[in-house]
């Protein structure tokens, strides 16, 4: 596929420069970018690589001066990332599933397909399963009784969607990703170690009978729209009631959210999040890597939470946190600033000590 730089420009919401009707085929750093590619150099930092590769098209930043750096064309954007968001869209080639119904996929009579549904080789859609118009289910994929799709939707390979989960409209799920799996909800028959634990915050604890009884997942899971879950990510199934993922949410690889949790609209989950059982997270929240969420507590709106934080309380909206516990930011880098003078502040207590001891022995 070809691009003028006129028409990058127009679908990025940019301005052209230069020879506007200059033909590129796709995107590259600027080092590496060809005579046919545009450069991105939306930094100065970045531009500073042009003169390595040939690129002869960039898009640069909105005062840049393109001349100077020997371009033909140039696109100069006010916002370098929501561009790129533009650019890659228009460039992405998708995963080439093709079209139509492949043969070898299997689907039950009773399931409902929209017109323009694409289903990959080996899927399988289940009973009452319900598919909207201009899907695209990758190869492997698994739908479960009675789940439904919305419009537009696209399941990567290999995902899976147990049964009675709702899904709403443009849903993404990358490969190996989960909705619907049982909750990791066990009790045993007498009191159990956690139990105990939990009563008395520490102390020792006995393990009499604990063999574990499932509570079995009657909820399912209700996913707005524009929804994206990331590959190998997992939504578990409420118990009695639907764990909620709201609109617009936006969850990375390798993150778990746990039975009848609630999460609100627009939230951003970078990988490794885990959000443990009848959690409710607010809207536009944002989870750093590796941040884990204990169990039956609420986060508010607009919260921010840095990478590797541990959340084991109530967070108020629009708090920026950080830490394990997770405590305001500016907090947790005031202490780990102290922390970090601690052994000089030792050296200093054992150096006062000493000459104390020698004033008292000279007394």
């Amino acid at each position: 596929m070809s691009y003028t730089i006129q028409a990058i420009a127009d679908a990025v919401g940019a301005t052209a420069a230069g020879d506007t009707a200059l033909i590129v085929t796709g995107a590259a750093e600027p080092a590496s970018a060809g005579p046919d590619d545009i450069a991105l150099a939306m930094k100065p930092d970045f531009a500073k690589g042009l003169p390595e590769g040939r690129a002869r098209a960039a898009m640069l930043w909105e005062d840049a001066d393109w001349q100077s750096m020997g371009l033909s064309a140039a696109i100069l954007v006010k916002r370098p990332r929501v561009a790129m968001a533009g650019l890659t869209r228009m460039m992405d080639t998708g995963q080439g599933y093709g079209r139509g119904i492949h043969p070898t996929a299997m689907i039950e009579p009773s399931a409902t397909i929209g017109t323009d549904v694409t289903v990959g080789p080996m899927a399988y859609i289940g009973p009452g399963a319900k598919i909207g118009d201009n899907c695209v289910i990758g190869p492997q994929c698994y739908i479960g009784t009675d789940a439904e799709i919305g419009t537009d939707g696209t399941l990567h390979s290999g995902v899976r969607l147990m049964a009675r989960v709702k899904i709403g409209a443009r849903f993404i799920a990358q490969p190996g990703a989960v909705v619907g799996s049982d909750g990791h909800s066990f009790v045993t028959a007498e009191v159990s170690t956690v139990e105990q634990a939990r009563a008395s915050l520490g102390g020792d604890v006995t393990a009499e009978g604990q063999s574990w009884i499932r509570i079995h997942s009657l909820g399912a899971v209700i996913v707005g729209d524009d929804v994206e879950l990331g590959a190998n990510s997992c939504i578990d199934s409420g118990t009695i009631r639907p764990t909620e993922v709201g609109n617009g949410c936006k969850i990375d690889n390798l993150c778990h959210v746990a039975h009848n949790v609630k999460i609100g609209r627009d939230c951003l989950f970078a990988a490794l999040v885990g959000v443990a059982g009848s959690t409710v997270i607010g809207n536009n929240v944002i989870l750093g890597g590796q941040v884990g969420v204990t169990d039956n507590t609420t986060v508010g709106d607009n919260v921010v939470a840095g990478g590797g934080t541990k959340i084991l309380n109530k967070i108020p909206a629009g708090r920026v946190i950080l830490g394990y516990p997770g405590v305001k930011m500016d907090t947790h880098l005031e202490t780990y600033k102290l922390q970090r003078r601690l052994p000089r502040l030792f050296e200093q207590v054992a150096a006062l000590q000493k000459a104390v001891f020698k004033s008292d022995q000279n007394d």
